[in-house]
């Protein structure tokens, strides 16, 4: 069994993801997004999605990033 990297549970059915780096094991998707997904800036939620960036920051949505003074991004193309 492998141990959760978030939440410490012992798992027989455990799946490991790789990033930037590193690897890591989990038991859920949950705490996989808790420990790996980035952060809007804004709205302080975990971004499951694409999302969008601007420079090296990435917000849920382009009214976040208009929101924070990002404003090359559109939710729409034209």
């Amino acid at each position: 069994m492998a141990k959760c990297d978030q939440c410490g549970n012992d798992y027989d059915k455990a799946f490991q993801v790789s990033m930037g780096g590193q690897t890591y094991s989990f038991d859920s998707f949950e705490c996989a997004i808790q420990k790996l997904a980035p952060t809007c800036p804004h709205r302080g939620v975990q971004i499951m999605g694409h999302g969008v960036e601007q420079g090296d920051i990435i917000y849920c949505c382009a009214h976040c990033a208009g929101q924070e003074g990002a404003n090359a991004l559109t939710d729409r193309a034209p």
